[in-house]
Order: C-alpha cells, then sequence, then structure tokens
C-alpha cells in the first residue's frame, strides 16, 4: 500500500479533492445520508486529502499545510453560491484533519524506514 500511495499520490489526491469540492458544493439536500457528524466528516476527509501528499513530500508540510488550509477555507466562503453556508467550525475540523494527515505520513515514513533498515540488517547477518 505504501509503494502504491508514493505512486500513485497525485492521482489519489486529485481524486478525494474532486470528491471533496463535489460534496463540499452541493446543495445540502443531495448529499447522501453517512453516520456521524459533520464535523467527523470534514476530519476525516482532510486528512485523506494530506496522506498521500504528507508521504512523498514530507519536507514540504508547510506547504501542504498552507495549500490544504486555503483550499478549505475558499471552499467555506464560496459555499454560499451554492444553497450552502460555511462554517468556522468546519474550518477547524478540516484544519484538524490536516494536522493528523501530516502527522501519520510521518509515522508510516518513520515506520518503512525502520522496516528497510531492519531488513537491511537481517540480510547483512
Amino acid at each position: 500500500m505504501y509503494s502504491f500511495i508514493k505512486t500513485y499520490w497525485q492521482l489519489i489526491t486529485l481524486i478525494v479533492l474532486a470528491i471533496i469540492t463535489i460534496l463540499s458544493l452541493l446543495p445540502a439536500e443531495q448529499l447522501p445520508t453517512v453516520k456521524g457528524g459533520d464535523k467527523i466528516h470534514h476530519f476525516i476527509a482532510y486528512a485523506f486529502l494530506t496522506l498521500p501528499v504528507a508521504i512523498k513530500k514530507p519536507k514540504y508540510w508547510q506547504l501542504i499545510l498552507c495549500s490544504f488550509l486555503f483550499y478549505s477555507g475558499i471552499i467555506e466562503l464560496i459555499q454560499g453560491l451554492f444553497h450552502r453556508h460555511g462554517e468556522w467550525l468546519d474550518l477547524v475540523a478540516n484544519t484538524l484533519g490536516v494536522l493528523l494527515g501530516l502527522i501519520i505520513g510521518q509515522l508510516i515514513i518513520a515506520m518503512m524506514n525502520q522496516f528497510k533498515s531492519k531488513k537491511i540488517e537481517d540480510l547483512n547477518d
């Protein structure tokens, strides 16, 4: 899965970004009913959005954070044009999701590096 994400990180990110955009701009009545609260959905969506980029481009975490938070803010602002309304708490949930995606990305990279070094040690023994 790690190598799949590293290979197709751009495609995965664009697909998740498209899904977030569509679901954020659809009229509320047309949204599918999903268990869990609205803020949880925002949190999870932005964590998934961030994860592939965080794994592939970990040195650029500040740019990733700023870019996705800017995008999130723009979506919240333009929702009024699509019979929706933006909420500050949505932006907070999105921010926390981006931060979680960055943290999980760092943890996955660290685990994979440890796994690789352990594998090399085993080969040398």
